[in-house]
């Protein structure tokens, strides 16, 4: 029998209630310290699960740091090329190809950023994180800001209530049952494909800088700094390299980069077969293993994104490098058999028609399947 979980008593998405004060290094130090159970070892291939599989991670997360460097410089060396040909090419049939690689790469700089701020790569490194400063502005995600809904998110990954910080809100088909009028439309929007498709505008500049500032402007002063940044580079290049330049050269490529990364994290935890769970029956493995899926893409999508289509491995040992998620996956079977979506036409469809998790089904349900059972 499925518990039904209680509405939230809060419809701020920032309400940090059921939060312990751990950290997520913390919880996932806590599974990579937890004894194994009698009798198993880590060479029973296929049989391992929970902290036993986590710990099977554990050499994945070792550190090559010249690689770590090697894969900053290359980045950041083709997003220059690239960048400075959107902005300054001649043609307009040069410019858009040299924006949406831009936007590819700025994809990449991302995910070498969290990364970063997840101690899987620059560890005790003041110049690596100097240049995550830099990115974190350039993404309008500020390190303050980042690490604190990032790292809930990651103790909290499809769990309910307290899946909206850090990710999508998620309720109950009860739940919304419930819910008033404008409380629906809130959550509504917030899941809408325009919503996430606008994702430079609605969830970086509006959520993740003013709304962390709004909450915390101690704290999180960095956010209107960062919009600040982007409005006078804006003005720059309109006033010097005309609005050509700038829409091409500095807007595709960020609205196609933020929609994309908006999107990579929607897919990643609202896929077919996801499953949540209620505050009781969360555990940290399970939310790796099958509350977060596998991204299925090309090799170079791949690249491009930094491995974060091995999600569910990422979930389970945070402190994996990108550059090493591939060789866990290959390494351990146990990893090889997620949940998966894919940038197919038809899967994104698929991922957008979830709205409600309907416990008695144990699967995530439209809006009009919903009213339906209602």
């Amino acid at each position: 029998m499925n518990a039904e979980p209680s509405p939230p008593t809060s419809t701020d998405p920032t309400d940090r209630s059921d939060s312990d004060g751990v950290s997520v290094d913390a919880v996932l130090d806590a599974e990579l310290e937890a004894p194994a159970p009698k009798g198993a070892t880590l060479a029973a291939v296929g049989s391992r699960s929970g902290a036993e599989l986590v710990r099977a991670t554990k050499p994945y997360a070792d550190e090559d740091k010249l690689r770590s460097w090697g894969e900053l410089l290359l980045t950041m060396s083709l997003t220059a090329t690239t960048w400075s040909t959107a902005l300054l090419a001649p043609w307009l049939w040069l410019q858009v190809p040299a924006a949406v690689l831009t936007a590819l790469l700025i994809v990449r700089l991302f995910i070498i950023y969290h990364d970063a701020l997840h101690g899987a790569i620059f560890r005790q490194s003041r110049l690596g994180h100097a240049f995550m400063w830099g990115i974190g502005l350039m993404t309008l995600s500020p390190p303050a800001v980042w690490r604190e809904t990032h790292d809930y998110h990651h103790k909290n990954n499809c769990k309910l209530p307290g899946t909206a910080i850090g990710s999508y809100p998620i309720v109950t088909t009860r739940m919304w049952r419930r819910m008033s009028a404008g409380e629906r439309r809130t959550y509504a929007i917030a899941r809408h494909p325009l919503f996430i498709a606008g994702g430079y505008f609605t969830i970086f500049m509006a959520g993740m800088c003013m709304g962390s500032f709004a909450r915390n402007p101690k704290v999180h002063w960095a956010g209107p700094v960062a919009i600040l940044l982007h409005l006078l580079a804006s003005v720059g290049l309109v006033l010097s390299l005309g609005w050509q330049a700038w829409l091409v050269g500095m807007m595709l490529p960020l609205l196609i980069a933020f929609a994309a990364g908006s999107y990579l994290f929607y897919a990643q935890h609202n896929y077919p077969g996801v499953q949540i769970a209620d505050r009781q029956r969360w555990n940290y493995h399970d939310a790796a293993l099958v509350s977060s899926s596998m991204f299925e893409m090309s090799p170079v999508m791949h690249w491009f994104t930094g491995n974060i289509g091995y999600h569910h491995i990422h979930h389970l040992n945070h402190r994996v490098p990108f550059y090493n998620l591939p060789k866990a996956y290959a390494g351990i079977p146990e990893l090889q058999s997620p949940g998966r979506t894919s940038w197919h036409p038809r899967d994104i469809a698929a991922c957008f028609r979830l709205k409600l998790w309907d416990p008695s089904q144990r699967r995530m349900v439209g809006y009009a399947e919903a009213q339906v059972q209602g």
